[in-house]
């Protein structure tokens, strides 16, 4: 009898049955800034044992205009040790009505292959609605099968900004004795609440009536702002393979043990490409050269087969075949390694543009990316393998400030990747320019970039000289260049700095006054707009430190004299600092500009405060220097 109160407790019925939801139902304040309005998302998991979980998903989404569209596909992941079952769309008008429904055979069944995987037995359902009009609903049920108990998913209101959240329940029955640890994680900013109910093996939780984060400038992402419920079996299997899960150290000796150990042999082969490097020095100098020699013969494409989601490829594959994916190649780096006697910890991450840390109190699955820490007398070396140009013991804004998972024999370390200061992630620009009568400017130009700086300069590595000039041409695109020719490109990989020379030329840069010119104190510069907002309604982020350092020598025509300059500048603020001042010789006028700008997720009553420090930043930059002809 209890079987059967279990059955139909699960049944399809229990959480899809048939419904029109005209879009006149919902509510106004939860159209308010969005794009489409989940009006339902209900998901129901039952844990019979420790290698099944069956799950129903039923979400309701009403897309309000075509910025939409994408919220409302139909996208079902499987794999071998997850199966499909009942299938369902619906599509409803503006009004509830029906337009259509769809099966499984409507589907489009494809390789889940994104950008950077060469293979993988990973697949996916797809369905696609085109609407003639809008707004429109898609009401999406299917149910699972899944062997894979160590994922649970994390039950959020929503992942993304302009959507909105009529109702949302995640049910949870647990009938296989073993114990499932949960813990919510309330929003630090009061936006959502989480309601739970239910005993101890039948618990559900749920949201109501969560309004959309606006699209407002300097928005942190929707993982700061909301909240979440993380769920994690005490017991659990993956491709076959069962652990326990009870704590960081449970997890990490079974990541050492059962993945990373069965891929962890030398060969003959790698001895021999150790030996042939000559290895000299001292550590960081051994890991140095290793790492470059593991950089140049390698590339990254992903690849997923199997338990290959979380485990290395062999290292004798990476070896012959000179790709991987990030735990290929993090694991032949640390074979290398071993070769060369130098311990190392193979480190999970959670890699992106929030920094995203693990709790040291709840131990699950989670990461999405692998890198290498070398521990030394003198402190962490950080490799980051997936990358053929990055510079050595240097990591990205994606990896850096948060904490990775240290795999050791003996469990799990929670380490810090580094934080970078403000004078680590530095821009130096050296400019010289040459002012012409006829308003023109032409130049020359000195570039230095290093830490988060030298990362988004890295973009430039790969490019033919032509692409380097229109590149640089669209970063700089405030001076319109006539002109610009990138020179004597260098990115040093021992030290990561990026550095290169321009020459360029400009019409229209400065103004006719009489028989005067004016020109901006600063000629490259943020044409970012800054509005003050009495009605913010959430903190705001500044992403990353860093630190511009600007020599500007403009070079005066035959003829002319400074007549008048700005008065020097400077600016304190929580937020950072700003320098200007200005040299005056007998042909030129020296700009020396230099900001610091800090990291920080600031409350909303800040906010007007940040606008106004870059207010005035902008301003000054944009100050004029006079000069007359004699």
């Amino acid at each position: 009898m209890m079987k059967i109160l279990v059955l139909g407790a699960f049944s399809v019925a229990s959480l899809y049955f048939a419904q029109s939801y005209p879009a006149s139902a919902i509510p106004e304040n939860l159209k308010k800034n969005a794009n489409v309005v989940i009006r339902k998302d209900f998901t129901t998991a039952q844990i019979n044992k420790v290698d099944q979980i069956k799950y129903q998903y039923n979400t309701v989404t009403t897309v309000l205009n075509k910025d939409g569209n994408d919220q409302a596909t139909a996208y079902i992941p499987y794999d071998k040790a997850r199966r499909i079952s009942n299938v369902k769309v619906t599509i409803y008008d503006e009004a509830g009505k029906k337009i259509k429904s769809v099966s499984k055979s409507d589907f489009q069944d494809v390789a889940n292959n994104p950008q950077g995987i060469f293979y993988s037995d990973n697949r996916v359902l797809v369905y696609s609605y085109t609407p003639a009009q809008y707004p429109y609903t898609v009401d999406f049920f299917y149910e699972t099968d899944d062997e894979n108990t160590v994922f649970i998913p994390d039950f959020v209101p929503f992942t993304s900004i302009k959507t909105s959240l009529e109702e949302a329940q995640f049910k949870v029955i647990n009938t296989s004795g073993i114990e499932l640890r949960t813990k919510i994680y309330p929003s630090k900013y009061n936006y959502a609440s989480v309601i739970e109910s239910g005993g101890v093996n039948d618990k559900t939780y749920s949201y109501k009536n969560v309004p959309a984060i606006d699209d407002a400038f300097m928005i942190p992402q929707p993982v700061k702002i909301l909240p979440s419920v993380n769920f994690a079996l005490a017991k659990f299997s993956l491709a076959g393979k069962q652990g326990t899960l009870n704590s960081w150290t449970d997890f990490g000796t079974w990541i050492y043990n059962d993945l990373l150990i069965p891929v962890s042999a030398s060969t003959p082969a790698i001895k021999a490409e150790v030996a042939s490097l000559q290895l000299k020095g001292s550590v960081e100098d051994k890991v140095k050269k290793i790492y470059q020699y593991m950089q140049n013969k390698s590339r990254y494409i992903a690849v997923a087969l199997g338990i290959g989601g979380w485990q290395p490829m062999m290292p004798d594959e990476v070896q012959k075949k000179g790709y991987g994916d990030c735990k290929g190649l993090t694991n032949y780096m640390k074979v290398l390694l071993n070769e060369a006697g130098i311990p190392s910890n193979y480190c999970i991450i959670t890699s992106g543009r929030s920094q995203v840390s693990f709790d040291p109190e709840f131990p699950s699955m989670g990461g999405n990316h692998v890198i290498l820490m070398v521990p030394t007398e003198k402190g962490n070396i950080w490799l980051e393998n997936t990358s053929q140009q990055m510079a050595f013991n240097h990591l990205s804004y994606s990896t850096t400030d948060r904490n990775v998972l240290a795999v050791t024999p003996k469990g799990i370390e929670l380490i810090n990747t580094p934080v970078y200061k403000a004078e680590q992630n530095k821009e130096k620009q050296v400019l010289k320019i040459n002012l012409n009568e006829d308003n023109s400017i032409a130049g020359t130009g000195n570039f230095y970039y290093t830490g988060n700086q030298y990362d988004y300069n890295l973009r430039f590595v790969n490019l033919n000289p032509k692409e380097k000039n229109d590149a640089v041409k669209a970063n700089f695109d405030i001076l319109n260049f006539e002109k610009v020719e990138m020179k004597n490109f260098n990115n040093d990989r021992d030290n990561a700095v990026i550095t290169y020379d321009l020459d360029f030329k400009t019409n229209n840069f400065s103004k006719k006054a009489g028989n005067s010119l004016l020109f901006r104190s600063v000629p490259i510069f943020s044409d970012v707009v800054y509005k003050t907002d009495e009605n913010r309604e959430l903190p705001f982020e500044v992403n990353m430190s860093f630190e511009d350092e600007y020599e500007i020598a403009f070079i005066l025509p035959l003829g002319y004299k400074i007549d008048e300059t700005p008065d020097n500048s400077n600016i304190t603020s929580e937020f950072g600092s700003y320098k200007l001042s200005f040299v005056k010789n007998d042909n030129q006028v020296k700009v020396i500009r230099k900001m610091q700008i800090n990291k920080g997720l600031y409350p909303k009553e800040k906010y007007n405060d940040y606008i106004s420090f870059r207010k005035k930043i902008l301003n000054m930059d944009n100050s004029k220097i006079l000069i007359t002809k004699i």
